[in-house]
């Protein structure tokens, strides 16, 4: 029997980047996984897609693996969740009709991904003392900045010192703002630490801040590819489960 479809579902960018960070994602995690399956045995096909701007749909995706007779595991590329997580993502998966799919918790907030953070701005010079933003994209959901103040939290635990949150293009206070109220209260050096996935429009924002470094974002790294995979296994033992009652 195949192992279930894994069908990664991202925000849609007219990004290059963004649209190239996707597919590599895609391309490490198929090989993290065909690297835990002895001899290739159950090693799923990885197919991606996207909510808005670009496709393939999650919906299309779904259908093309139901019309192959193939179960599908959706993880919702998402590093907080809001809106397309709770509403576009449960209906893409209803008008799929697709009859064997799990739908994953979204890739964020998670341990995984401040491990990145903090590495990340260790890369420009941060240092222990040293004040940090917390720089994420924005949401209207008010669940979406709850996973946001979770995950800066994470980061937190990590780096001993809370970090102040700060977003890009929606809600308050801005990244900006964030960097000037920290100066402006210690005089401390301060950096901020991107809850991005890849480089984009929202990434060079980040060097309006006036910061003293600005962490790159998470991209590509095994601790991100582990958190898929096993977002994939655990969902993969749901449906065998399901499957021996």
């Amino acid at each position: 029997m195949n192992a279930p479809a894994l069908v990664l579902i991202a925000h849609g960018t007219r990004s290059t980047k963004g649209v190239a960070l996707i597919a590599r994602l895609a391309e490490a995690v198929t090989g993290e996984l065909a690297a835990s399956s002895p001899g290739g045995a159950r090693t799923p096909c990885v197919r991606t897609a996207f909510v808005d701007v670009l496709g393939p749909s999650p919906a299309e995706v779904l259908r093309d693996l139901a019309e192959r007779g193939s179960e599908a595991v959706a993880v919702p590329a998402f590093l907080a969740s809001g809106y397309h997580v709770y509403h576009d993502v449960p209906r893409a998966v209803a008008e799929s009709g697709h009859p064997g799919v799990v739908v994953t918790p979204a890739m964020g907030p998670d341990p995984a991904l401040a491990r990145v953070q903090h590495l990340r701005l260790v890369a420009v010079g941060w240092r222990p003392g040293d004040e940090v933003v917390f720089a994420a994209a924005g949401s209207s959901d008010a669940r979406a900045r709850a996973d946001v103040r979770r995950a800066a939290g994470l980061l937190g635990a990590r780096l001993g010192v809370e970090p102040t949150v700060g977003y890009i293009a929606t809600g308050a206070p801005t990244v900006g703002d964030s960097v000037a109220a920290l100066r402006v209260s210690g005089g401390k050096r301060v950096f901020v630490a991107s809850y991005l996935l890849s480089h984009g429009l929202f990434q060079q924002r980040l060097s309006e801040a006036e910061a003293d470094g600005v962490a790159a974002p998470i991209g590509v790294h095994r601790s991100v590819v582990g958190l898929i995979a096993e977002r994939y296994r655990s969902a993969v033992h749901e449906l065998d489960r399901t499957h021996a009652r």
